[in-house]
């Protein structure tokens, strides 16, 4: 998406593991509860929306990007919000898993699992659902391929106006899946 819009790119669980010169996984174990870890976690995007050569990006939030600490920064950044919806089918079939120092883990799932899964992605769509409704763009990617789901997004934000990739007073635009 990034690369279609002309500019950089940012994924916010790997730019926590850089400000924080720690795993994601380790950091969380940290807190008691995820309230602080997120309090804590949204200094990185503090940190990556501070430098004026990173306002015309794309940053992929966690399914709590637009919530709480996350969502004060974003509304202050200014940025434009995008969540790209899609069938919980989909989202369990491109599920992958990381160990506690954010390793890759190849895993196949038994019919069981997967269905365990589909229920966890069901529930964590009704329950983030009304931070969703938030965002400036919610777009509906069911099984388009990442290509195909990056020219809607563009489609979608030229045709609202925003114009990316050409001028430092753009807005970042921050992606969740959801």
């Amino acid at each position: 998406m990034a690369e279609l819009l002309g500019c950089q790119f940012f994924d916010l669980d790997h730019e926590v593991e850089d400000f924080f010169g720690t795993k994601i996984g380790r950091l969380q174990s940290r807190f008691l509860t995820i309230h602080s870890f997120r309090e804590e976690a949204a200094k990185a995007l503090i940190h990556l929306l501070s430098h004026p050569n990173r306002r015309d990006c794309v940053i992929a939030l966690p399914p709590s990007g637009l919530m709480g600490a996350y969502l004060r920064v974003v509304r202050r950044a200014g940025g434009i919000t995008v969540v790209l919806n899609d069938k919980p089918e989909n989202i369990v079939e491109r599920l992958r898993f990381y160990d506690i120092d954010s390793r890759p883990i190849q895993k196949v799932l038994t019919q069981d699992q997967k269905r365990a899964y589909l229920r966890e992605v069901k529930k964590d769509i009704t329950y983030f659902r009304p931070s969703y409704e938030r965002a400036d763009l919610q777009l509906d990617v069911s099984g388009l391929d990442p290509v195909a789901a990056a020219r809607k997004v563009k489609e979608a934000l030229e045709a609202s106006g925003v114009k990316m990739g050409q001028s430092r007073e753009s807005k970042p635009a921050a992606a969740r899946n959801g």
